[in-house]
């Protein structure tokens, strides 16, 4: 009370001691962020001051390194990258296969306006200078090969020639008294349904031609050769009608000049292997002209391999090339398939035996339709009866070579 008193008697302004107030205020959110923030700085620091970090919080740049590379290397590093996380919903990345993207490209038959689709993968869509050469096959002798920017392409090395080394195993001194034939079935590598059927159901000595379409005729192309039949490369060249008959992409055209089919030959050559030459796929124009077709003879002569012509173009320029070149030759006498019914075939294998006999050797041509593979395979049973030997392509080049 006595304090009191004083305070109340004592002039305005004149009181000795003033009270001092103890001012609460409530616990507000600004002071909880400010608590928060003090503590995530002493922890920030903790971390600097201890923390087993050299860089010392400096930015940092992720790059790639290609660990062949040497110092003097003028290709910039990339930045690492990541995925974009504002992709479309269910969007697929672009990927792109080791060889390259795969592409379907149609084949349009023009006598019968028949369309096919063909898968072609791997280096088939590279632009020039960025394909990936295609790996060897089994049994592909790596010293028969060069390296194109296309891919391994066959070559002939110290006299040792691709037909030479691929042609099947054959009885050449009985070939050469007896009346021989020779069966090429054609087309193949694009269906591979039909093309194992083709390499299954028919003896070896039958030669099977591959074009270079199809998903993947190298696998294919390496089945047959397993099953010891010998192949041929089958190229696409420009018939009378092109476009509107279309042998497919990367076709010889009369119009183009050497240097460019030449290229388009290396595409075609990398496509498979092991092959023992090549043959026309279509191409009535082309190898009717002959300042078109006679780099090709000059290149496939030069690179040991033989020349085979299926005889569908009559005024074909082809045997005379290659006879001015000494290479391995042969024409198709017969298409079997041509009416492909069961009867009209049976025909032509007829008249096939009898230019055997009356020639010596003779070569028939067919598709790999199954009544095709059916009635050629019966009628090859029956030949040994008749007195006619069936023969690979090669040994039928060698024996009109020596008649």
């Amino acid at each position: 009370m006595t304090e009191t008193a004083d305070e109340l008697s004592a002039p305005l302004g004149q009181t000795e001691k003033r009270r001092r107030r103890r001012i609460r205020l409530p616990f507000t959110g600004l002071q909880a962020l400010a608590v928060l923030l003090g503590l995530f700085l002493v922890v920030f620091a903790g971390f600097a001051l201890f923390g087993d970090n050299p860089l010392g919080g400096e930015p940092v740049v992720r790059v790639a390194i290609n660990e062949g590379a040497k110092p003097d290397d003028k290709a910039a590093a990339k930045p690492e990258t990541k995925p974009d996380a504002k992709a479309e919903p269910g969007a697929a990345p672009a990927t792109k296969a080791d060889g390259g993207e795969r592409k379907t490209v149609t084949i349009i038959d023009g006598s019968s306006g028949a369309r096919q689709e063909v898968a072609i993968g791997g280096s088939d869509t590279a632009e020039p200078g960025a394909a990936t050469p295609s790996a060897a096959m089994i049994g592909v002798d790596p010293r028969l090969l060069e390296k194109t920017r296309y891919g391994m392409i066959p070559v002939m090395v110290d006299g040792l020639k691709p037909f030479t080394a691929y042609a099947a195993d054959a009885d050449r001194a009985k070939a050469a008294r007896m009346p021989s034939v020779a069966i090429v079935i054609g087309g193949l590598g694009v269906g591979a349904a039909k093309t194992v059927d083709a390499i299954m159901k028919l003896p070896p000595a039958v030669t099977l031609a591959f074009t270079p379409y199809g998903a993947d005729p190298t696998k294919l192309a390496e089945r047959a050769r397993a099953q010891r039949h010998e192949i041929l490369l089958q190229v696409p060249m420009e018939p009378y009608d092109y476009p509107d008959n279309d042998p497919g992409p990367q076709t010889l055209l009369a119009t183009l000049g050497p240097d460019q089919n030449i290229d388009r030959l290396f595409w075609h050559m990398s496509r498979l292997q092991g092959y023992v030459g090549i043959g026309n796929f279509m191409g009535a124009r082309f190898v009717a002209t002959e300042a078109a077709m006679q780099p090709i003879v000059s290149e496939a002569a030069k690179r040991g391999l033989a020349l085979f012509d299926d005889g569908a173009a009559p005024r074909s320029v082809a045997g005379s090339l290659a006879a001015g070149r000494a290479m391995p030759f042969a024409k198709g006498d017969v298409t079997i398939d041509a009416v492909p019914t069961p009867v009209e075939i049976d025909n032509a294998l007829a008249k096939l035996e009898s230019l055997a006999k009356e020639r010596g050797v003779a070569v028939g041509t067919a598709s790999a339709l199954p009544v095709s593979i059916d009635r050629i395979g019966t009628w090859i049973k029956g030949l040994e009866r008749k007195g006619i030997l069936l023969v690979p392509l090669t040994t039928a080049m060698l024996k009109s070579k020596s008649n």
